[in-house]
């Protein structure tokens, strides 16, 4: 199989006031602004998600602003709501136990901003930002990480992409408790399943705009929620099959590095990228690549680049 290669570059960018943010944000924004519903894009869409920002994120209203300002685009304000955005459907498996999160994301390289992001907007936050200031999965100083799948149903409806709602959680949060309580006042626009962990708690929830938040058996996810997988999703997705390989296995970082929880990547275009292991009481993060790692901290965060090397299991 033909390797592929992908570059992740990990930045700090600090309060997101000083120009480090914009920099890097300028430079996808000709990719990222097709995101932009067409709604969004009308003064009264923009207003509309706005306002849904402001009811559901105040704490983060203060941010957004300094964002847009320095982004200095049009639609930077509706856009960075993260409610007016097309929907996406990453395909992943993670586990949360013992103080550990362990993940990996699996989407088409060439969708995957890979850009790991240590921030100060309201508080210290590291995590694989998306969507110019999303995350697919972090921690922040008060021990909590959080970490996002698609939850495998396509139903839409008004509301945040996951992104943001995970960016919102850690910024807002201390606490696994505190945020599955934040949750449930969130209208979140497509189903997904989050695993959340701190130094006494790890769950999986559910959430979708069709349903209450739902705290799932064990806090462990792959793509599919509490209803009934088709012989149709299995094949594409085998998602029971990664969900009893990551239960079997626990969080062992080798068995993310093989099959059937790494996959290679495949005729539709998707594969694993990466494999992250938070242990956030520790504020610390490893990046798993087959035969690679890369570590980042709170006490040691460390800029740069690195080029690696898919679809090579362990």
């Amino acid at each position: 199989m033909r390797h592929q290669h992908k570059t992740f570059q990990a930045i700090e960018v600090g309060d997101g006031g000083d120009g480090r943010w914009a920099a890097h944000a300028r430079t996808l924004w000709q990719d990222m602004e097709g995101l932009l519903t067409e709604e969004g894009r009308t003064p009264e869409g923009a207003d509309r998600v706005r306002a849904l920002f402001c009811t559901h994120m105040p704490e983060l209203m203060p941010v957004l602003d300094r964002l847009a300002v320095q982004l200095d685009r049009p639609e930077a304000r509706a856009f960075l709501t993260h409610a007016a955005l097309r929907p996406f459907f990453p395909a992943c498996t993670q586990i949360g136990r013992n103080g550990t999160l362990l993940r990996n994301y699996d989407f088409p390289p060439d969708q995957c901003e890979g850009t790991i992001v240590s921030s100060c907007f309201l508080r210290p936050v590291i995590g694989m930002q998306d969507v110019l200031w999303g995350l697919l999965d972090g921690m922040n100083d008060a021990g909590l990480a959080v970490s996002l799948t698609f939850g495998g149903r396509s139903v839409y409806g008004r509301g945040f992409t996951i992104l943001i709602v995970v960016r919102y959680l850690l910024e807002t949060c201390d606490t696994v408790d505190e945020a599955v309580g934040r949750l449930r006042s969130l209208p979140i626009a497509v189903p997904q399943n989050l695993t959340l962990v701190d130094a006494a708690k790890a769950v999986t929830v559910f959430v979708g705009p069709d349903m209450s938040p739902t705290v799932a058996p064990d806090a462990c996810a792959a793509n599919h929620q509490h209803l009934p997988v088709t012989d149709e999703q299995e094949r594409a997705s085998r998602t029971q099959e990664r969900l009893r390989a990551i239960r079997a296995a626990g969080a062992d970082v080798a068995a993310m590095l093989k099959p059937p929880l790494y996959r290679s990547v495949d005729e539709q275009g998707v594969g694993t990228l990466y494999t992250a292991r938070y242990r956030p009481v520790e504020g610390r993060v490893t990046y798993y690549w087959p035969g690679e790692s890369w570590q980042q901290s709170f006490g040691d965060f460390v800029p740069g680049s690195r080029t690696v090397t898919l679809n090579r299991a362990s």
